[in-house]
């Protein structure tokens, strides 16, 4: 069996225009508190691709390209981020903390506890469901919490249909990752005895293949499988993320940040300013790292995986979801106005 560009490249144009539009309704205002989004199509898209009716989906605080990726109804997600009562959770949940019981799927703010909540799903599979299987999304920093190598024992020792997705973006909030991990991730992950893969995330080709074999596994009753993607992230941790202010900002944010810096380095005792000063080179060195990385790493998913498609097609499938994000946007709108909390 061979990918299917045009529904690949669907599901990720439908993800990343909610995002888009998501952001703009948290620019504009009417979405409270951070809000995390991510240019992580191809590995949403490229993985649940894989999903059928019964299969379940345990997912982190970026939980949005996965569940539009898997054909949620946009309209009470939009509405949801709004806060109102006719939203996906009530709205109670927010964008952290998405529940839809149609595609069995759940998220939480909580980092690492997406995995422990895939093993649940895949015990249920295992003892309710024959042939049906959960997946776990994951960054790479939350490979350091107790709970996730927990789940990745009992995942190996009962054998669960379970598909593990780390999205390695080599960043644990401002933390460089690899200076609070040691070893190497996939020698972790198959020291549990459980197979495991490195993928290009930003190639959802690719990332389909992985899951068709990791989910392939998982439907044989083969047990657990990790796949690692690798996927730069392009808008930093969160929305208005104040080391990306710096690029996009460079004059204003000097202008804000230099002196508090500089204030904190003379600051009485004076004497201490040798010991402040390699503090004040690891920021330097971390807003480097990440300038490089902007400059270098910037590999856009949805625009490598329009290579795989025609000029008409491409065209095509963008219209259609621009439309669709664009009917939901205006309509969960007028409904809040209506009688929502931003009326």
């Amino acid at each position: 069996m061979k990918p299917d560009p045009e529904d690949l490249y669907r599901r990720m144009a439908r993800a990343r225009f909610c995002e888009e539009a998501l952001a703009d309704l948290w620019e504009r205002g009417l979405i409270s508190g951070e809000m995390h989004l991510v240019v992580e199509e191809a590995v949403a898209a490229g993985v649940v691709a894989h999903l059928v009716e019964g299969d379940a989906m345990a997912l982190d605080h970026r939980s949005t390209p996965p569940l539009v990726a898997r054909g949620i109804d946009l309209l009470p997600l939009f509405l949801e981020m709004l806060g109102h009562e006719d939203g996906l959770c009530g709205g109670r949940g927010g964008h952290m903390h998405l529940f839809c019981r149609e595609l069995l799927s759940a998220s939480s703010g909580i980092v690492g506890s997406s995995a422990p909540l895939g093993a649940g799903f895949a015990v249920a599979a295992q003892y309710l469901k024959a042939g049906r299987v959960a997946v776990s999304f994951f960054g790479e920093g939350a490979f350091n919490q107790g709970m996730l190598l927990e789940t990745l024992n009992l995942a190996a020792a009962w054998r669960l249909p379970l598909v593990l997705v780390c999205k390695d973006n080599r960043w644990a909030i401002t933390t460089r990752s690899r200076s609070v991990t040691g070893g190497n991730l996939l020698r972790r992950a198959r020291s549990f005895g459980i197979p495991a893969r490195r993928v290009d995330g930003t190639r959802v080709d690719k990332v389909w293949e992985a899951a068709a074999w990791a989910v392939g596994r998982a439907r044989a009753g083969r047990g657990p499988s990790f796949i690692l993607a690798s996927c730069p992230r392009m808008e930093g941790h969160f929305l208005g993320d104040p080391l990306l202010r710096v690029f996009r900002e460079p004059l204003r944010q000097t202008m804000e940040i230099g002196p508090p810096l500089m204030r904190a380095l003379l600051s009485k005792p004076v004497s201490a300013a040798a010991h402040r000063l390699p503090r004040l080179g690891a920021i330097g060195r971390t807003l480097t790292v990440l300038g490089a990385e902007r400059c270098l790493l910037k590999k856009d998913p949805l625009r490598r995986s329009a290579s795989l498609l025609g000029e008409e097609a491409r065209r095509r499938i963008e219209e259609e979801a621009r439309r669709e994000v664009q009917e939901a946007v205006e309509r969960a709108l007028w409904e809040a106005g209506r009688g929502g909390p931003h009326a």
